[in-house]
């Protein structure tokens, strides 16, 4: 880590970041871990864009939680760009996290991101926290197969056994985590679960709808920008956002007939804000087309991401 622990009684603090192929559980883990909704989950691959920060005190140490995208041979721009912010969080972070899920590694053998997220760590000099994520799904025999194969890898200084969406282990792993950390004042305060900002909070709750509700491809081909904010004395919110979308007729189907489908994600992503809010939301959705807004670098400065990676 290249800080020196802690003396008793003192506070500590530092970033974690949650490494792991796409899929493996690393927004489920981070809202469990936090005990509120900071990143968007869905079934689909690939759903996180950009690193999300999660905070959170465990006695005198504030754990900062850094969810990354997974890590995957990138085709094209966007996917670069992601796949390089995942390792520049790795490369920044007080201690890494490994998370892989056991359901995709049969008698011991991993799966090729994976594997390959390991090869970059030894490559890289890196240790890791490895936790064996979905344990429900895989008998106790084969989780204890791997990793007994993991730990022979020479990169792992422990090993948990977790369910992210169950918590099982979770609290374990979370206070193993607060005792390996540095000493060093607290860079949040007490109360916040977040840096990021609430407007791409909404953007963000507004994606992980379209990619709940859309089919398979479509998610993968449109982003969310929050355009205006409006508070009002009440405490409730007025929120405009635009869906962009590469071709009209993307826009018809996130429209769907008579703007039902639109309706449906503005309805559940209203919903999610007002329980993260803690107020009333008054949510209004657009959608436009334009077509090459994934070559456009305006796109990805709310994400961080960098347009030439």
């Amino acid at each position: 880590m290249g800080k020196s622990k802690a003396h008793a009684g003192a506070k500590t603090c530092g970033f974690v970041a949650l490494l792991g192929a796409p899929n493996a559980g690393k927004s489920t883990l981070l809202n469990t871990l936090i005990g509120a909704k900071i990143a968007i989950v869905s079934a689909k691959v690939q759903t996180t864009r950009t690193i999300v920060r999660g905070v959170v005190a465990e006695g005198q140490a504030q754990l900062i939680f850094v969810d990354t995208p997974g890590i995957f041979p990138p085709k094209r721009r966007l996917e670069r760009a992601m796949v390089a912010r995942a390792w520049q969080g790795a490369g920044d972070a007080d201690i890494i996290v490994l998370l892989i899920d056991s359901g995709r590694s049969t008698k011991g053998r991993l799966d090729a991101d994976s594997r390959a997220i390991i090869d970059g760590l030894k490559k890289g000099g890196r240790r890791a926290v490895l936790a064996l994520n979905k344990i429900d799904l895989v008998p106790r025999e084969g989780l204890l197969e791997i990793a007994e194969r993991l730990g022979q890898e020479g990169i792992f200084s422990d090993i948990f056994m977790i369910s992210a969406s169950k918590g099982d282990g979770v609290a374990d792993l979370r206070k193993h985590l607060a005792s390996a950390l540095p000493e060093g004042p607290w860079l949040y305060p007490e109360d916040q679960l977040s840096d990021m900002s609430e407007r791409l909070i909404a953007a963000e709750m507004t994606r992980e709808q379209l990619f709940r509700q859309l089919h398979q491809e479509l998610p993968y081909a449109l982003t969310v920008e929050t355009d205006d904010w409006e508070q009002f004395r009440d405490g409730s919110v007025k929120i405009s956002q635009t869906i962009y979308v590469q071709r009209p007729s993307q826009k018809a189907i996130v429209l769907g007939k008579n703007g039902a489908r639109v309706k449906s994600v503005g309805g559940a992503a209203r919903k999610t804000l007002e329980e993260s809010l803690g107020h009333r939301v008054h949510l209004f959705l657009f959608v436009k087309v334009r077509e090459r807004w994934i070559d456009d670098p305006e796109r990805y400065a709310p994400w961080n991401l960098d347009f030439n990676a």
